[in-house]
């Protein structure tokens, strides 16, 4: 894995259930198809709790919901309590999934938090993941 590819932080709540409205990207595949290993949550201080829903979009407006669908498990995302002696875990969602050229992934929070959750992905293209297998 040599990509890596993260949102910008996000605080708004979306809660359509089916990918449409504002949706926080996290990457595109462009021309190739990529590979997506997990996702990592990681919050920018002090939130309550809420839900991050990971949907794939076929490169078309997400508004039109026949354009997006679900990936992976919804991941609750703890309250968090910013603290200057600690570190906040990652929240972690394994995807293992291909995603295929021009296909952009991206998130949706199910409740408004204070001080914002970012997305990163850790992913490869196919020619970068043989070159990795053969070392």
């Amino acid at each position: 894995m040599n990509l890596i590819a993260s949102s910008k932080n996000v605080t708004a709540a979306n809660t359509n259930k089916e990918g449409t409205g504002t949706a926080n990207f996290i990457l595109t595949a462009g021309s190739l198809d990529l590979y997506i290993d997990r996702v990592e949550f990681r919050a920018a201080g002090s939130n309550v709790a809420t839900v991050a829903r990971l949907f794939a979009n076929n490169g078309d407006d997400n508004d039109t919901a026949s354009n997006n669908y679900p990936v992976g498990a919804e991941e609750a995302l703890a309250a968090t309590t910013l603290d200057e002696a600690a570190a906040f875990a990652a929240e972690v969602v394994t995807l293992n999934l291909w995603l295929p050229a021009g296909h952009r992934l991206f998130f949706l929070l199910g409740t408004a938090v204070a001080a914002g959750w970012k997305a990163t992905a850790i992913c490869g293209r196919y020619q970068d993941l043989q070159s990795y297998q053969q070392n």
